[in-house]
């Protein structure tokens, strides 16, 4: 990650949004603690990074990236942006993000999402032309959600077996945020498999996680930490190995911890280098 990018885009939204005391207050920072991070001394943690991006209204993905949406540069444009029609939207993507994960991706009903986001049917055709446009930018958002999530936990994370363990965690399909992704995640397979624009959305997401888990090898092996080798054959193993794995889980064939143990004894036998 680029560190002294992403001082330069926390400073910009942090100045944007206000004083730095008060936005420190805001997000529960420390001001000595956030000024040693805007100067390269301290790394910012994941859940700042995340708190300050949820207040200064720009997202995550351009905090960590520069990808996405920046800060504005007025108070009155930030009211704005917190408002309609981009918070109704959100509650939309979200409603409907909830439903596919709940109901199923065919079985969410346009007057279903509105119920749920607390608006009407009216308000959702304004913003998504017909529901495979809603369904379809939900399923795109639930990727959006998992990288951004991923990225912000790994952004203080430097040692390479530290990196794989806290990957393959947030890869568990367990609890109120990931088990619902996983649900999605799978009918995203299912469709990609009779729908091709669906194809497009889960190369790309598999390809992220793929490539996040091979930088993550290649950086381990380099470092002395994992076994030498074919390194994208083995992060091609290993995705695998978590995909089956997490089908097991959220079908009920396995469990998460039997998840778990099998995840550790491929990192220690196979990835992992004896520390002796």
């Amino acid at each position: 990650m680029d560190d002294d990018g992403l001082r330069h885009r926390v400073r910009a939204a942090i100045d944007a949004a206000g004083s730095r005391r008060r936005v420190a207050a805001a997000v529960g920072l420390d001001e000595t603690k956030l000024s040693k991070s805007l100067a390269g001394r301290r790394r910012f943690t994941p859940d700042e990074l995340d708190r300050i991006a949820a207040h200064t209204g720009v997202g995550l993905t351009w905090l960590l990236r520069g990808e996405g949406r920046p800060p504005v540069t007025a108070a009155s444009d930030l009211i704005a942006a917190r408002t309609e029609p981009d918070d109704a939207r959100k509650r939309i993507l979200d409603a409907a993000w909830t439903l596919i994960a709940t109901r199923g991706y065919h079985r969410v009903r346009i007057a279903d999402v509105a119920e749920s986001a607390g608006t009407s049917s009216a308000t959702v055709h304004y913003h998504f032309a017909d529901k495979d446009a809603l369904l379809d930018e939900a399923l795109r958002h639930n990727v959006e959600l998992a990288h951004d999530r991923q990225a912000a936990a790994l952004a203080a994370v430097d040692d390479p077996l530290e990196r794989l363990e806290t990957l393959l965690d947030l890869q568990m399909p367990e609890g109120p945020v990931l088990e619902p992704e996983w649900s999605i995640w799978m009918q995203v397979w299912v469709e990609a498999l009779t729908e091709p624009r669906h194809r497009d959305l889960y190369a790309r997401g598999q390809d992220r996680w793929f490539r996040t888990v091979l930088m993550t090898l290649e950086s381990g092996a380099r470092a002395g930490v994992f076994h030498d080798g074919d390194q994208t054959l083995r992060a091609r193993q290993l995705t695998a190995l978590v995909d089956g794995l997490g089908v097991g889980v959220m079908t009920g064939a396995a469990t998460p911890a039997q998840m778990r143990a099998a995840l550790r004894d491929f990192t220690t036998c196979i990835v992992r280098k004896d520390p002796s």
